[in-house]
Order: C-alpha cells, then structure tokens, then sequence
C-alpha cells in the first residue's frame, strides 16, 4: 500500500447522503428511481478517474473496467456491491457523524437522544477503541449496508489508477439495484459484464470472509374462506383471516424460526399476513444451507396447513413454492482457490481472516449460480438495517489494502 492516499471515508460519507432506499411494494426495476441518484454520482467519478468506459445501463446498473496492465492473458475479476439501502428503516435525510478516535463509552446519537450505541448491545465495538466511526444521527440508518462497500470498490479504483505499477487483471466493477429486496442481479447482463470471478463486498466485521449462504425459497398460503353477511353468518361463514391466524399460531414456538435458531440451522419464517374474510394469505421465507432441507421444511408447513384446515374441510386453499437463490458453496467448492486467494490476500494486508457463514444471502448468491463465482469480502458495516448502524474508517482501509493484495495475487494466477 505504498503511496496509498486514503478516500474512503470522504466517499461514504458523500453516498451516505444520497436516499436509495429499495420499494419492496413496487414492480419497477429499480423498485425506486432514487437508486439511480447514487448511480449517476459514482459514474460520473469513474468517469472521472480515467475509467473511460465506465456506463450506466437503463436498469441502474453501473459498470466499468480498469484493464489488465500486465501483459499476461488472465481471468476478469469482478468487484461488486449494492446501491440501495433496505426499507427496514429510514434512509432519507441521513446526517453521517464521524467519532474520531473512538474511547469506548456510549455513542448517544444527537436527533434522537433515546438511540444510544453501547458496547454491551454491540459487542465488536470493543475491538474498535481508537478507531474513527461513523454513525447517523438517529433517525436514519447510516447505509453502511452496503454503501461502505461501494466506498471501498471506488477507493481501490482511485489507489489503482494513481499506482499503475501495481499489477492487476483486467478488473469489472459492478454497482448493483435492489440487493435489499432481493432483485439485484434480476435484469444483470452477464455478457455485458463478462468477468469470470468475482466478490462482492457486503460482509461485516474485519477478516470475515464468506462463501456459503443460506439457500432459499418463498412460500405463499392462500385460503379461501365463506363469506356471509355477519348479522345472518350463523353455521355459513368461515372467516379466512381467523383460519389464517390460527395456521400460523400453530407453527412451532421453540424450534424452525429466526429467532430461535443460529449458525447452520434453518427455519421458516412469517413475513406477511393480508387479506379479508373471504381470501388471506399468508407469505414465509424458507431458509437453511442444505438445499435439499427446504422441501423437507416446506413439506412440514404444508402438513402444518393440513392439519389448520382438517377443521375446515369446506374451504380450498393454495400453496406455492417460488425459488429465490440457492448456497454459493455449490458452485464455490469447485474453484476453492477463488475463497484461498482471500484469504491470502487478508493476511498480506496485515488482517486475521474469518472463514464465516452468512445466515442471508448476498448478490454473490444469485452471481454464482449465473456463471460467475463470488464470495464476500468483509466492509465493516455493522447494526445493519437500523439506527445504530456504525461503520469503521479503519475497517474499511483495511478491506481497500486487501483488494489491492487481491488483484496482485490473481496478476499470478496460473
């Protein structure tokens, strides 16, 4: 990292400002025009650093190619992070604070003085003593997830384009829409892109590197109910909504659900119930690390159902499967040297690697199962989806010093 002039923190700064909150409620791609805000920012600093064919496309996607410069004919190596930001929370008017030498005590964020960032609630925070944080100020989440990716990506364009001495592939980068909502790579193209291995750069704390993630399905139940007029209902009605709420308090409460599991365990989760008397439906997102687990998982839900309507044998029902992504590692494992050359290139920037599972899914996910292998590299985001959400100057240094071991090591690859 020699002659390295740090942007990053300016870079996040700058995009954490920018609204690109994802719209889950709407069919348009990008669910919200806003995304497209930041992405005419960053193409204009590409454009800016040389990058001469760096492009927006009109799905939001921006690309652009810093090209091989050294001599070899090597694979295309792609760097890749999201734009938008997830609805969870907030994201507009967001106000970044930076804590510069951080002591350790409580974070008590200014717009909202209730939001108070300890260490007891946030672990990791003791091992950042001494680093310079950013907050927002809380209202907002901060879009660390995963603007601090972005920041590392055009950091590490900047520190290339400055260093040509520094020998590298030809290298894509890529800046995605609506990872939040799950339709990130929906309307990608692959040709356009062509890179042959990538990485997103979506992952949490210093060193974790991850190359398998959950596999994943949704579920959407549908039950048909009687209507009748509720003064003359008696022996004719069958009110969907009640059937529906008692399929779901019939799930399992100690087992199968987020907030009951860890690590390699699985579960089904509710994430919506709507409807009225005549039609509810009920949607749940099924997930685990072995593929074959969600038909077991959504067989058993079916029975769940079954069992819910035997009470009812009146009323018909629908039960659909839709597929989402599937674990990275299936495709992974067959180029293991993708994941090696990370974690070589963690420890040749002076950091300690963290093999880690993602108990989610990222671009990487769908990336790899469409031609182009991608693990996660480490940001530092951290309290994603909420108003304590903090990020690392140094975390994120430290990812750019990485990537720039990274795209050293692969100028080798034989």
């Amino acid at each position: 990292m020699n002659n390295y002039v740090s942007t990053v923190e300016a870079r996040f700064v700058k995009y954490a400002k920018i609204d690109t909150t994802a719209d889950p409620e709407s069919n348009s791609f990008p669910s919200s025009e806003i995304q497209k805000d930041l992405g005419r920012e960053l193409l204009n600093e590409l454009k800016s650093m040389g990058v001469e064919d760096a492009e927006m496309d009109k799905w939001g996607y921006v690309f652009g190619t810093i090209p091989n410069n050294t001599g070899k004919e090597l694979p295309t190596i792609c760097f890749c992070s999201h734009m938008d930001t997830a609805p969870d929370c907030s994201g507009t008017n967001v106000k970044p604070i930076v804590h510069r030498n951080y002591d350790g005590n409580p974070i008590t964020l200014p717009d909202d003085t209730t939001q108070i960032i300890t260490t007891d609630q946030h672990p990791y925070l003791k091992q950042k003593i001494g680093d310079d944080l950013i907050t927002a100020s809380g209202l907002t989440l901060l879009g660390a997830d995963d603007k601090a990716g972005i920041a590392i990506i055009m950091d590490l364009v900047h520190h290339l384009v400055n260093n040509p001495e520094i020998p590298h592939p030809s290298i894509r980068v890529l800046f995605t829409p609506d990872e939040e909502v799950g339709r990130g790579v929906d309307n990608l193209d692959m040709d356009k892109l062509n890179a042959d291995f990538g990485y997103t750069l979506d992952g949490g704390v210093q060193g974790s590197i991850e190359d398998e993630s959950f596999s994943a399905d949704a579920v959407t139940v549908t039950i048909n109910g009687i209507s009748a007029h509720p003064g003359y209902a008696k022996g004719k009605m069958v009110n969907a909504i009640k059937v529906a709420s008692e399929f779901v308090a019939a799930l399992p409460k100690t087992e199968w659900s987020p907030e009951t599991t860890q690590e390699r365990e699985g579960f089904i989760h509710p994430t919506k119930i709507e409807g009225g008397m005549e039609k509810a439906e009920v949607s749940f997102i099924v997930r685990d690390h072995e593929t074959s687990n969600l038909k077991v998982f959504e067989d058993r839900l079916k029975s769940i159902l079954l069992d819910t309507l035997a009470g009812y044998p009146e009323l018909k029902y629908e039960f659909m499967v839709t597929e989402q992504y599937r674990n990275m590692k299936e495709i992974i494992k067959d180029v293991p040297f993708v994941t090696d050359y990370a974690i070589e290139a963690m420890r040749k920037a002076g950091v300690t690697p963290m093999p880690m599972i993602i108990r989610g899914g990222t671009d990487g996910s769908r990336l790899s199962f469409m031609g182009l292998p991608c693990p996660n590299i480490f940001t530092g985001e951290m309290a994603i989806h909420s108003r304590h959400e903090y990020v690392s100057v140094q975390d994120m240094e430290k990812a750019v010093a990485t990537l720039t071991e990274l795209v050293q090591l692969w100028s080798n690859h034989n």
